[in-house]
């Protein structure tokens, strides 16, 4: 821990400028916007609280899905990476057995370590998220102790890039660097977090946002055994291969869509269950389809649908790493395409149907299609259901596309993004 005074000095020092291209990227007006960021939060920070000394600064990444859409929550596999949107905090340790957060946007927040227990009132906001996270740590036997924070973040709301899942992430971090010597695994930082926002927040979710947040780069994650998820980070240089990663804002945002989100697992597992499993990994795509008959009946057709997505996108996952470890750039692209085909067509999340007039996913794509088409790749961007797509686009015909797509959605809807190696973690600036 330093003094701000030492922290400013270390961001423009050569070692600090090379910690920051390595979470952001060699572009120096990219490096210089976060050298301005970070000093404008360490200034927060001795704003509003002047007397704490020894600070240091922390760094959780949001995350973009690659593949494997609605995978994770049925013991599936995924393909994800971390990004460089991030959420950021810098912070002091604190005698004091509390919690206390300024975040962009939000009024303070004070967590009392001596009150974990779930509050109803505070579902959905992130005073929930932070008073979660310390209360897993709690009960798994993990040491807890009061901190100050001052947080800003990049990860766009409501963007399909995991916003929550960095903060969680991100708190979880400095309780692990603070309290814990940094031993507890990226693996059970996931967990945790998860915890958080299912019991805390009240948001049902998998494990693919926390688990690619905390660990970083491409990463495939097998969920089959939800304890130990196997988690394994892909070496695959996306510029290199001619393609620029970009995500579409198309309006409309996932804060009012739990329940859409919510009934595509239950769906999936009531197919499970109705065949005697707890999960569709336990079961076989030949196996739904033997039972259809019996199953419309009993589950509807749009859970059949729903499962018949899992089966497909969960063994193209395996296909998507096989082609990025083997440079078959153009396989990959494919698969990204299908991935989009099937979740649009049989997981049907691109638009939701309370909302049939609204539907900027499906716009989005059908304009992706045809710019496009046959040299890069477009799908729904995780969730689904409104805001953002995902685009793989060559470097030709990059300028291109975001003009066409801000005529469609405005100016500042595209966001170009590059992959992240690493995840959560305090910064070694000195």
């Amino acid at each position: 821990m330093h003094s701000a005074h030492a922290l400013h000095a270390a961001l423009e020092s050569p070692r600090g400028t090379g910690v920051l291209r390595h979470l952001y990227g060699e572009r120096p007006d990219v490096v210089a916007h976060q050298k301005k960021r970070y000093a404008a939060l360490i200034d927060r920070f001795t704003a509003h609280f002047p007397l704490d000394a020894k600070l240091c600064i922390f760094s959780a990444p949001g995350r973009t899905e690659v593949g494997g859409n609605h995978t994770d929550h049925n013991a599936g596999r995924v393909l994800a990476a971390a990004v460089d949107m991030d959420a950021v905090a810098v912070v002091a340790r604190s005698d004091e057995p509390r919690i206390i957060v300024e975040s962009d946007g939000y009024s303070r927040q004070e967590v009392a370590l001596s009150g974990l227990a779930v509050r109803e009132a505070e579902a959905g906001t992130t005073k929930a998220l932070t008073r979660g996270v310390a209360a897993r740590f709690a009960s798994l036997g993990h040491a807890v102790g009061g901190f100050h924070a001052c947080v800003t973040s990049s990860v766009l709301k409501g963007s399909g890039l995991s916003s929550s899942a960095s903060y969680e992430v991100l708190i979880a971090t400095i309780l692990n660097t603070l309290y814990n010597a940094g031993r507890i695994e990226e693996t059970e930082i996931a967990r945790i977090c998860q915890y958080a926002e299912n019991s805390y927040f009240g948001k049902p979710c998998g494990l693919m946002d926390q688990t690619t947040s905390a660990v970083g780069g491409f990463v495939t994650i097998d969920f089959k055994d939800f304890t130990r998820p196997v988690v394994r980070q892909i070496p695959f240089d996306l510029a290199a291969s001619g393609l620029s990663l970009v995500i579409v804002n198309t309006g409309g945002s996932h804060e009012d869509l739990t329940e859409d989100y919510a009934a595509i697992e239950r769906e999936m597992k009531d197919v499970a269950r109705a065949l005697g499993a707890r999960v569709l990994r336990e079961l076989t795509r030949e196996r739904v389809l033997a039972d259809i008959p019996m199953l419309r009946k009993k589950v509807g057709d749009r859970a059949i649908l729903r499962a018949l997505h899992f089966f497909a996108d969960d063994a193209r996952v395996v296909q998507q790493v096989t082609a990025l470890e083997e440079g078959r750039v153009m396989d990959f692209r494919r698969l990204v395409v299908e991935s989009g085909e099937s979740s649009w067509m049989l997981l049907q999340n691109c638009y939701s149907n309370r909302f049939v007039d609204q539907q900027g996913v499906c716009i989005g794509l059908a304009a992706s299609q045809v710019l496009l088409d046959g040299i890069g790749a477009w799908r729904v961007h995780g969730g689904g259901f409104a805001g953002t797509i995902q685009a793989f686009v060559p470097t030709s015909a990059h300028n291109g596309y975001l003009e066409a797509m801000e005529a469609l959605f405005g100016p500042f809807s595209c966001h170009d993004l590059t992959i992240r190696p690493v995840g959560a973690l305090m910064l070694d600036l000195l």
